[in-house]
């Protein structure tokens, strides 16, 4: 999907766990360099496609196994009913569609299928060329404003809906991740309206700032400078565009940057960091964020799944950063912590 991002087809450490039930795991490994989800969204540019029909259970498995091993930035997939059904999920067929960024190698791809689909079932996998489409725009066409709190996220044919108490962030169709309508976006700004009821944080920072709604949100309440950062180009470009469309643009200028490795997001100790991606980075940019918390500083961490949040808060104890809140929203888990045990108890807005 983006300008430069090369097709990735290498080892990633997932197919491990899936390597006694294939004698080709030799060539299925592949390496994943970013994990950004898009919200469901298939890639700009997406080209190419792949489709298989097949049963709930293997649709939902070669879905997720597309997900977790690509570069969600170039790869997305889903999983969904053919037709609906009135008795159970398993009683019509499923289907999987994998879109790409660049053209797939059609080999390794139904070899990566054939792990948890069988080979009889990946050599009816179908590759094809879909029309150029704007996905983003598409999928955010129609769509409804979103309260979290304090905040009401919108995009421009949603100003009417802003109410006078209300502090309203306004991001448009863009190539990055956080519209507000994702539970993760939304479990963030909860998290964040609470964190700001009770204390205004001198020094914020947002990790993955995708489209810098979170950034935005803080700076729009505080109103001074939060530092924002993007391994991604593109993010970092909508994030600066609509720091401006939402009069924020002196507060939030996001840089690229893996992490917090830039000059200007290691300069300071932060009383915030917020890190809405997934579980995997945020397992292991915990030494990092916590090296970058003030004595009493807090974070706010989301991306997550159910199953993934005990790894992320052994991640982060161990470190000094204890959970103090957990928010599910839409089957995603949104997580505050502290290096104080003492906020435990408070409330916040659902």
């Amino acid at each position: 999907m983006r300008a430069g991002v090369a097709f990735i087809m290498q080892a990633f450490a997932i197919m491990q766990a899936f390597a006694r039930r294939s004698d080709r795991r030799d060539t299925l490994l592949i390496r994943c360099y970013r994990l950004r989800m898009l919200e469901g969204l298939p890639p700009n540019n997406a080209a190419h496609v792949m489709r298989l029909t097949c049963s709930e259970t293997v649709a939902r498995a070669v879905s997720d196994l597309i997900v977790e091993t690509f570069d969600p930035a170039e790869t997305a997939a889903a999983a969904f009913e053919i037709a609906a059904s009135t008795q159970h999920w398993g009683a019509v067929p499923w289907a999987v569609e994998v879109y790409f960024g660049h053209a797939p190698d059609e080999d390794q791809v139904r070899a990566l299928v054939a792990v948890v689909a069988g080979e009889a079932a990946a050599a009816t996998a179908v590759f094809g060329r879909v029309a150029q489409k704007d996905w983003v725009a598409t999928a955010l066409e129609g769509l409804n404003a979103v309260r979290a709190g304090r905040f009401l996220v919108h995009g421009s044919h949603g100003r009417g809906q802003v109410k006078s108490n209300e502090v309203a962030l306004e991001i448009e169709a863009a190539l990055a991740f956080g519209t507000g309508h994702h539970g993760t976006t939304r479990g963030c700004l909860l998290l964040l309206d609470s964190v700001l009821k009770r204390r205004r944080p001198r020094h914020v920072l947002d990790i993955g700032t995708g489209t810098g709604v979170l950034a935005i949100a803080a700076a729009r309440v505080l109103k001074r400078r939060i530092g924002a950062g993007d391994i991604d180009p593109v993010a970092v470009e909508a994030a600066r565009k609509n720091a401006r469309l939402n009069r924020a643009g002196a507060f939030v200028r996001p840089v690229v940057a893996r992490g917090l490795r830039h000059p200007v997001l290691a300069a300071q100790k932060y009383d915030l960091v917020l890190a809405n991606i997934l579980a995997r980075p945020l397992r292991l940019l915990a030494p990092a964020v916590a090296a970058a918390c003030a004595a009493q500083g807090e974070v706010i961490l989301s991306g997550l799944l159910a199953r993934d949040v005990a790894g992320v808060v052994t991640s982060y104890a161990a470190q000094g950063l204890f959970l103090v809140r957990r928010l599910e929203l839409d089957g995603w888990a949104s997580l505050l912590l502290a290096r104080s045990r003492g906020l435990a108890g408070r409330d916040f807005p659902h």
